[in-house]
């Protein structure tokens, strides 16, 4: 079972029509809500399950600019902004604190990653934006308070924050819907309805919904709804552990990883522990289909991901493609996606955190779960129009990032829906870059 997330009520009741229909209830879709109410524009938010109930709620939880892939940086350093203001905005508490993020090096080349990194970001964005610097062995000691071991130093950003996933989104879906939102749980999306080319409504399980814009936020989900409307998504899902420790005395309070794992401590005085950089990628068709556009992260990750064939694999073969909307659908058989944790890395993971902090050698795990993320061939999102269907658009596959970059990926796309001026260039997060002959970049963050 994934972690227990706050709960809103839930409503089926549609409006005839709104501005945009947004298909996902996780914090992609819910910051484009927010993003767009802002604007005067009416929305209705459709999530098939209950909000954040995949990946949205399962992450580690950290909101950084830290080690971002430098087409994601600006928009980090914006989502952080808005990280900042979001409890005040909307009156609630997302768990947001700026605690600072480390990422420490284990030996000397890890720190020359970390150096280079920061040279290259540093000329991107300048010194002023980022507030990110190489820190001693002795710093990191003191950061990483109580540790054991003797780091080679690290890269600390104080500014980088954390929040808390479970509660975050359904508090940020809870205000909105108190300020005329509609936010639609349970309630899958069959379809979408064109009218001339353009988008004229959405057919969902409860009934009709009609609007100018759709913007699909539907997760690992996304590629299968979109490739219902002919348009091809290269997205594939690895699947990523967690788990949560009861509260603990003392203990660092800077979030940090090493090459072995990363932690967060919790409000609730626990830690959020996991694998840094090891995950899990359950095979499906798709693998072999999208096998030419991932063949270079492939290569990127030997070492850090493990691939299995299992049961997935058959129940995604066995999916139809196409199906009618005036019957029930996968969306409504599938509501929540909730793979089981992969157990190895999990002990490997406690079993650092326990080397690394003695005082802290017996944490009880309260509980351990996995999620599935959305990945693109270049790890980086999409966050796009649909040149071809007018009035479609796509945020999806933020590779594990999206959390952290939510609040600023909502707002982009709402500046794309709108047709304002964008929050960033969104040139790196065209949906067409996968199919324009643009070659496939693996960038050097993490």
């Amino acid at each position: 079972m994934g972690p227990p997330t706050e709960r809103i009520t839930e409503d089926r009741t549609l409006p005839d029509h709104v501005d945009v229909v947004i298909i996902g209830g996780g914090v992609i879709g819910i910051s484009t809500a927010r993003a767009l109410a802002a604007k005067g524009l009416s929305v209705a938010v459709c999530e098939k399950g209950y909000i954040a109930g995949e990946q949205s709620s399962r992450n580690w939880g950290w909101c950084r600019a830290t080690h971002r892939d430098l087409r994601e940086l600006e928009l980090s350093l914006e989502s952080l902004k808005l990280w900042r203001r979001i409890d005040n905005e909307l009156g609630i508490d997302t768990g947001y604190r700026e605690c600072g993020i480390l990422y420490a090096a284990d030996d000397a080349r890890a720190l020359a990653d970390h150096e280079a990194w920061l040279a290259r970001a540093v000329a991107l964005v300048g010194r002023e934006a980022l507030d990110s610097r190489i820190v001693s062995p002795e710093e990191t000691a003191a950061l990483m308070s109580g540790t054991a071991r003797r780091f080679a130093g690290g890269i600390h950003t104080p500014s980088d924050g954390r929040a808390e996933p479970q509660r975050a989104v359904p508090a940020m879906a809870a205000a909105l819907r108190e300020r005329g939102v509609k936010v639609l749980t349970p309630c899958a999306v069959r379809g979408i309805e064109t009218s001339g080319g353009a988008i004229s409504g959405v057919v969902t399980e409860y009934g009709r919904i009609g609007c100018a814009s759709v913007v699909v936020a539907g997760g690992t989900w996304t590629r299968y709804f979109a490739g219902s409307l002919g348009i091809d998504v290269p997205q594939l899902m690895v699947r990523s552990s967690v788990m949560r420790t009861s509260p603990l005395d003392g203990g660092p309070e800077v979030s940090a990883c090493n090459r072995e794992m990363g932690y967060r401590k919790r409000l609730d005085g626990g830690y959020t522990i996991a694998n840094a950089f090891h995950s899990y990628h359950d095979l499906t068709p798709d693998s072999f289909r999208l096998f030419g556009k991932f063949l270079p992260a492939l290569k990127s990750q030997i070492g850090s991901i493990k691939l299995g064939l299992n049961a997935r694999f058959f129940e995604e073969f066995r999916r139809p493609r196409r199906w009618p909307l005036d019957r029930p659908t996968v969306f409504e058989t599938a509501r929540t996606l909730d793979p089981a944790p992969v157990e190895s890395f999990n002990e490997a993971a406690v079993a650092e955190f326990r080397t690394l902090f003695p005082a802290l050698a017996h944490p009880r795990i309260e509980q351990a779960w996995a999620g599935y993320i959305d990945v693109t061939p270049d790890a980086v999102p999409v966050i796009s129009g649909v040149e071809r269907r007018p009035g479609l658009f796509i945020a999806t596959g933020f590779s594990g990032h999206g959390f952290g970059i939510g609040p600023g990926a909502g707002q982009l796309m709402a500046d794309l829906v709108a047709n304002d001026a964008p929050l960033v260039d969104p040139h790196a997060f065209r949906l067409s870059r996968f199919f324009d002959s643009s070659r496939i970049e693996i960038d050097g963050g993490f």
